[in-house]
């Protein structure tokens, strides 16, 4: 009996997603294990294995498909023996009613099978929008969305699916137009029109190219800008002095160089951050709405810029972790975050966050907290100034780091006390090692 392939959740946050490539095609056998395909998730583009063994008999999602709900039939699989043709057969006409994609999806024609298109008849005018028996137009609800957000009339469009529905292939290309005078009863339940960032060219003159947001970037526009709307951001800022610490890095990496180590600045502020939770633990939380949690360990988030955009690798334990060890996961967890090979045990969770910059110069600045931690750490570049050490003016290098923190979960008080604690901890590095 064949067996329907279908998309998985590759994350418990999963809705849907791109099915970015195939590695197999139609008449490849594959193994338990075995790599088939490429999928963009909303976190990263990740590689899906086969669970089971046998025969692919046909691919009914082509690769470069957006918005695969989870669940849909993606391909067909024949047992061993089994009939190719037959297994390709098997493949739902309309798979997860979720998805618009898999109801337009179907199995590829085998060539005994293939004949040319019937011409159609001019006579015959193509179905109009079907309406139910309370006078509503029949549309998918991911037609809805696109008509709403392009302010388009749903009255206006043909429907080429089933019985005159509109999909989403009758609305990507119209034109945004007046909006229908008769709201869609659903209208609120569609996503807010966004109105384009960028100026048409009619308008200022400037010519452009408009680029397709990514999953990725989708999932960081939609939980940044929930982040600043939703949770109650306060920022404190304080001056550290890095000679000791650098210091104290020169030191440990002439030692670690036979083992291939070698410590980065943002190495032992990892530590320093894990270590100063865990000194004032009322700062290492995640606000829940009705209750807080409080954490017994430091995973710290590291952000990371990867070509598809941001993503945060963990390290968990960072407060029990060797530096050595901090160093080696940190190394590679970035390496796989720019390949796209994150895990999603890798990005997920972590209880609070650090954000370097420094390494492009820049000074000082503000990051936004990633929900439901309740604060992230910025820390900018060090930098020779002027700075009081042991009661006289001396040049140092000091780097400002600033923390966000969320009020609904964390006072001030207890924002600054982990300022403080980093700092010390910075300055006085040897509590890093012990």
């Amino acid at each position: 009996m064949p067996t329907p392939i279908k998309m998985p959740a590759l994350s418990p946050t999963m809705e849907e997603g791109t099915l970015a490539k195939w590695l197999v095609k139609p008449g490849d056998s594959i193994s338990a294990g075995d790599i088939m395909a490429e999928i963009e998730t909303d976190k990263a583009t990740m590689e899906f294995e086969a669970v089971d063994e046998g025969t692919i008999a046909s691919i009914t999602v082509e690769e470069g498909t957006e918005g695969v709900a989870v669940g849909t039939v993606i391909a067909m699989l024949a047992e061993d023996g089994e009939d190719l043709e037959e297994a390709a057969k098997a493949a739902p006409a309309s798979g997860n009613d979720a998805s618009e994609e898999t109801a337009m999806a179907a199995p590829a024609p085998s060539p005994a099978q293939s004949q040319e298109p019937e011409e159609p008849n001019p006579a015959s005018p193509a179905p109009k929008a079907e309406k139910d028996s309370s006078d509503r137009i029949v549309a998918s609800p991911l037609a809805k969305r696109i008509t709403a957000q392009k302010g388009i009339d749903l009255a206006a469009i043909t429907g080429s699916g089933p019985g005159g529905r509109i999909v989403k292939a009758d609305v990507e290309d119209a034109k945004a137009g007046k909006a229908a005078e008769k709201q869609d009863p659903n209208a609120e339940m569609a996503a807010p029109r966004t109105p384009s960032v960028t100026p048409a060219e009619s308008e200022f003159g400037a010519p452009y190219e408009e680029e397709k947001l990514t999953n990725v970037r989708k999932v960081i526009a939609r939980r940044l800008t929930e982040s600043k709307q939703q949770v109650p951001h306060y920022y404190l800022t304080i001056d550290v002095n890095l000679d000791p610490l650098l210091a104290l890095r020169k030191q440990l990496n002439a030692s670690l160089e036979a083992d291939g180590i070698k410590l980065s600045v943002n190495d032992l502020l990892i530590k320093a951050l894990a270590r100063a939770l865990m000194r004032v633990p009322q700062c290492n939380v995640s606000f829940q709405g009705d209750t807080v949690h409080k954490y017994k360990r430091a995973d710290v988030s590291v952000a990371v810029a990867a070509p598809s955009g941001l993503i945060t690798p963990i390290i968990t334990e960072a407060d029990t972790k060797g530096l050595g060890q901090i160093s080696t996961q940190m190394k590679e967890l970035a390496a796989k975050a720019r390949d796209g090979k994150l895990q999603p045990h890798e990005y997920q969770g972590g209880t609070a966050s650090l954000s370097n910059l420094g390494m492009f110069g820049i000074k000082q600045f503000d990051a936004v907290i990633n929900p439901p931690q309740g604060m992230i750490l910025a820390v900018g570049a060090g930098e020779q100034r002027p700075h009081v050490v042991d009661g006289s003016l001396q040049v140092a290098t000091v780097m400002s780091a600033s923390g966000s923190f969320d009020h609904r979960a964390i006072d001030g008080a207890d924002g600054a006390q982990l300022m403080e604690a980093f700092k010390q901890l910075c300055e006085n590095p040897m509590g890093l090692v012990v």
